[in-house]
């Protein structure tokens, strides 16, 4: 296969560039299930809203971020960490223009105009990163990266999916150049045409780990592609990327983020989800009603969960654990590939209530090694970057899946042990 844009990896001597404040990625998630048989309602710019609220409640409430590379065994080179920091410098000439304004206002009514005064005066502050290039024993130029974010939560919080993208941007400009873009938007066209032949209603979501901007466009224009020429339009139903939404007129989708309950009741944990559910309605009302559901556990979320707060969130998110046992519990649903998304439609279809899918990675970090004939798996990078203090109290966050726990040990099990939950 052949694409439409030049088939080589990105030139380590050309420019990174910020192409704008609205390349960020509103997924704050995805599985998604609806509690009624009502339209299902995704909060369009989550990013955005999740500032919103910041500004709201917590104007001055200080945060540390931390990065975690899941995937020991890979290092960095000394050449992509240093590239990076340099990145990072470009970020901070980024603003709202004043046609992204407009664009906010008319998609998202809820977005008050005194947070839209302070977007738009809003700059990325470089300093507030810190970047440290940790070289391995066995060679100098080799090692791994401790990436940290402080400052106020209301400005370091549009940090986290620009720092993801440009740090893995970076890694397979430097490190990894065994690739290339051949077939990707025709690679895209064909997954998109058999989601929506199997009626699997999906939308973008691979901002934060893609392998660089080229590409999520490139999987972007595939998929449209694929749904003007399709039967059924309406599975596709857009792009967590708010910058790709406005280039090419498509809904933009995200939710409520961990990082909101994890913070939102300032390193007080009981009651925490109820907390953090109630301050976000009171803002929002039901405009914004999709919530996730396992930042202390899923068992945790569903006693706090009483009927009054379930009737006022209208769509759960199922984010770690077995999809197929959350579905026949709550209704909404994470699909990361297509044999997966398949079965959890047809599960859900069996059920009874709509589901629909945010898929990230498997489109736009899916590539071939050149040097196997695209034979073998480019492996894609497995990092996040999570919040780990408010005002100097650590967060932490429990998922349904062990391997994705995160915060300091003690306070996890202290968490745990207000919580009740097992110890394991």
């Amino acid at each position: 296969m052949t694409s439409n844009t030049s088939a080589s990896v990105p030139d380590v001597q050309s420019e990174f560039k910020v192409v704008s404040i609205f390349d960020t990625d509103l997924y704050k998630a995805c599985i998604v299930v609806a509690l009624s048989s009502s339209q299902i309602l995704i909060d369009p710019v989550a990013q955005f809203t999740m500032q919103q609220a910041i500004f709201e409640y917590y104007p001055n409430a200080k945060v540390v971020y931390r990065f975690t590379h899941r995937d020991k065994h890979r290092q960095f080179s000394r050449a992509c960490i240093e590239n990076f920091r340099e990145a990072l410098s470009g970020f901070a000439d980024v603003q709202l223009t004043h046609d992204e304004r407009v664009w906010l206002q008319d998609k998202c009514k809820y977005f008050k105009p005194a947070y839209l005064d302070y977007l738009q005066s809003y700059r990325f502050k470089p300093e507030q990163i810190f970047v440290t290039f940790l070289p391995s024993s066995d060679d100098p130029d080799m090692g791994s990266v401790k990436i940290e974010a402080r400052g106020l939560w209301l400005e370091t919080v549009l940090w986290e999916v620009p720092l993801m993208a440009c740090l893995c941007e970076m890694y397979f400009r430097y490190v990894d150049q065994d690739w290339d873009y051949t077939g990707q938007e025709e690679q895209a066209m064909y997954k998109a045409t058999s989601l929506l032949d199997a009626r699997c209603t999906f939308s973008e979501f691979g901002t934060r780990r893609r392998r660089s901007f080229v590409t999520q466009d490139l999987v972007v224009r595939g998929i449209i592609k694929a749904r003007d020429a399709h039967e059924w339009k309406e599975g596709f139903f857009g792009t967590s990327n708010v910058y790709l939404a406005m280039r090419y007129n498509l809904n933009v989708i995200g939710t409520i983020a961990h990082e909101w309950f994890m913070g939102a009741t300032l390193g007080d944990y009981r009651d925490a989800a109820g907390t953090a559910l109630d301050l976000w309605s009171n803002l929002y009302g039901d405009n914004l009603s999709v919530t996730l559901t396992d930042t202390f556990s899923t068992e945790v979320f569903y006693r706090e969960f009483d009927n009054k707060r379930a009737n006022q969130w209208k769509v759960l998110r199922q984010d770690s654990g077995d999809p197929k046992e959350f579905a026949p519990r709550a209704k909404r649903i994470d699909g990361l590939d297509f044999k997966k998304t398949k079965e959890l439609n047809e599960q859900c279809q069996l059920l009874g209530f709509k589901c629909s899918f945010g898929i990230g990675t498997w489109l736009t970090n899916d590539f071939k090694k050149k040097s196997s004939g695209y034979e073998e798996q480019s492996k894609a990078l497995n990092i996040v970057i999570k919040l780990g203090s408010i005002d100097g109290k650590e967060c932490v966050k429990i998922s349904d899946e062990i391997t994705k726990n995160t915060g300091v040990p003690e306070v996890v099990a202290k968490v745990k042990e207000i919580y009740q939950i097992s110890a394991s």
